[in-house]
């Protein structure tokens, strides 16, 4: 008789309980779990790497977009539209010496974050809240009666996590709790997402030289993108054209948003894929290097540059999404809809990265407004959605996914949270108009 082989791990499972259960330590995460535990609650944060900070520090992408208003060749100075417990990160970072001041992005502004003043303010933030942050936690799946969540296992060095909760909160990324749960998801446009990135550091610049040669728009002009054609023609060395530039806090630094990663025969990666996702970490990488050597060839001041670092991991812009009870639409974003149950508002444009050329479609001195509904699951209980799994079209999702809405949603969602725990109100129930009143008096102005 052969021998029955199971999986097994025998190690003691560690039970825990809190009114609030944060999966995802990203900004959303953060912002959802430092507001629910600034009102009171017991909340506990699950975060799978030993820091918090999520694409914008593991992936690397650096930056604070969707703050500012976008005008043609960005006029005037820049003027802030977003509020809340932004501002509070702000604060913190700036204490740190860690964000730039604005820095020209086409037709708006953004700032430029420094990394590790990301993950120590994140660290005081939630110490100061009085938040259990638990690092190098991996849920490994929900803890369910039928479609009612009531917490999650995870899988941690010290052995398995029982965590359970009156509510949770999928701030993964990924909407991983949700897809766990079999609630209804969807990845991007028929199932094509865009494409991830591998985002890179680059030291020895000499920053002021590169300025005066390119001007002050990290979105490199059209010099530059006829350079990397001439360099390589085919595009399977140097695949994107337009790249971004950035400066940093850092003396001799650019943070370079540059690469296009695809599949080796040319197919579009999807991040949930395992084979797709290891794929993109090599090729990132490989094309990391290739654009270190095109930019010391052809950048003025560039001739000494090196790669610093990298992303901990190749940046996810889209994975999969939650199907909720309101939908964020294409046509939502380019008219500027406002919203009466809207919990977030938006400047950022439409940024699509799929094909040669970025598609970026401009909201020019307006936005427009998320509803509650979007982070609300249309199937399932016991669970709301914060960050880029929200309910959008595709499009739609090109521009709510950056980082200053994931920090207005999970400042919205923590509130949230906390009026239906205390409330026993069911997330479907909470009525957005109720939590925009809420928003505004702490300090949101969504007007």
């Amino acid at each position: 008789m052969q021998p029955v082989v199971i999986a097994r791990d025998e190690r003691p499972l560690e039970r825990l309980h809190c009114q609030l259960l944060v999966v995802g330590g990203g900004a959303a995460g953060l912002a959802a779990a430092v507001t629910a535990a600034g009102q009171g609650l017991s909340v506990i944060l699950l975060e799978r790497y030993g820091f918090c900070g999520g694409a914008a520090v593991a992936g690397l992408s650096g930056t604070v977009c969707g703050l500012y208003a976008a005008r043609p060749g960005a006029r005037g100075a820049p003027e802030k539209l977003v509020f809340g417990f932004v501002d509070t990160f702000i604060a913190a970072m700036r204490a740190r010496g860690g964000l730039t001041d604005p820095l020209r992005y086409g037709d708006t502004y953004t700032l430029v974050h420094e990394p590790l003043a990301w993950r120590d303010c994140a660290d005081a933030l939630l110490a100061d809240a009085g938040v259990r942050t638990i690092y190098h936690a991996t849920v490994t799946g929900v803890l369910a009666e039928g479609e009612q969540l009531h917490g999650v296992r995870a899988y941690t060095k010290q052995g398995p996590l029982e965590v359970t909760a009156d509510l949770l909160v999928d701030a993964s990324g990924d909407a991983d709790l949700a897809a766990m749960a079999g609630l209804t998801t969807f990845q991007g446009d028929g199932g094509k997402v865009q494409n991830p990135t591998m985002i890179f550091r680059l030291q020895g610049v000499d920053v002021a030289r590169f300025l005066r040669a390119q001007g002050d728009d990290s979105i490199m002009g059209a010099a530059v993108s006829s350079a990397i054609e001439a360099s390589d023609p085919s595009g399977r060395v140097l695949p994107r054209r337009k790249i971004f530039l950035f400066p940093t806090t850092r003396p001799n630094e650019l943070l370079v948003n540059g690469t296009r990663v695809v599949g080796a025969d040319g197919h579009e990666l999807n991040p949930l894929n395992a084979s797709d996702l290891t794929e993109a970490e090599i090729q990132g990488r490989r094309q990391v290097r290739a654009y270190e050597a095109f930019f010391r060839q052809h950048l003025a001041g560039c001739e000494n540059a090196f790669v610093n670092d990298t992303g901990v991991q190749v940046g996810v812009r889209q994975s999969r999404q939650v199907e909720g009870v309101s939908k964020l639409m294409n046509s939502d974003v380019t008219s500027g809809r406002k919203n009466a149950d809207g919990i977030a508002r938006s400047p950022w444009p439409i940024e699509l990265h799929s094909g040669e050329k970025p598609k970026l479609h401009w909201l020019y001195d307006d936005y427009y407004e998320i509803p509650y509904g979007c982070f609300v699951p249309q199937r399932g209980e016991g669970l709301l959605i914060a960050g880029r799994s929200l309910s959008a079209e595709h499009e739609a999702m090109a521009s709510a996914r950056v980082t200053a809405q994931c920090f207005s949603y999970g400042f919205a969602i923590g509130h949230a949270a906390t009026i239906c725990v205390r409330d026993r109100v069911r997330p479907r129930d909470l009525h957005g108009r109720d939590l925009r009143a809420l928003l505004n008096r702490n300090g949101a102005q969504l007007g």
